[in-house]
């Protein structure tokens, strides 16, 4: 599975920053796609779905504020925070909903597959499942992401 240079330091900074969760996280995301083995142009983050407590926990420690301001008119959480200092952005959102039409749903995976590269472990959805949470999101960019995971299901036949 290759990924790019970007994606494997981000994720060889926050592997061991995660380490201190006491709750399960995942990467969700176009990082999440990369992952499973797409071919994505452009990532320009990595998303981190966690708990509350563990946000709280891993902030402090990294000593960085929750932000805050207006939330995304279609995407909010308890607790959002964004990490500058790894090659990518890293964004961890905690009790983070997505709007579908006048409820706000919970996105809260409920598989969890490992992924290792050199120096780092990271978690992220099942593929069914984060193409499920990607087709909730319903923006452009999404659905892109969509498409390519699911071509790695023609790919591999």
């Amino acid at each position: 599975m290759p990924i790019s240079r970007a994606l494997d330091a981000s994720l060889r900074a926050v592997a061991p920053v995660m380490a201190l969760a006491e709750d399960h996280w995942w990467i969700i995301g176009s990082a999440a796609v990369a992952l499973h083995g797409a071919d994505i142009d452009r990532i320009r983050d990595v998303d981190i779905v966690l708990s509350v407590a563990d946000a709280t926990r891993i902030l402090s420690e990294l000593g960085i504020t929750p932000n805050a301001g207006a939330a995304h008119p279609d995407f909010r959480s308890t607790i959002f925070a964004t990490w500058t200092a790894p090659a990518l952005a890293i964004e961890f959102m905690a009790d983070f909903h997505c709007r579908s039409g006048d409820a706000w749903l919970p996105v809260l995976p409920a598989t969890r597959r490992e992924v290792s590269g050199k120096g780092w472990t990271v978690f992220v959805p099942e593929k069914e499942e984060l193409g499920a949470i990607l087709a909730t999101f319903g923006r452009p960019k999404d659905s892109e992401r969509l498409r390519l995971l699911t071509a790695l299901d023609a790919t591999a036949r």
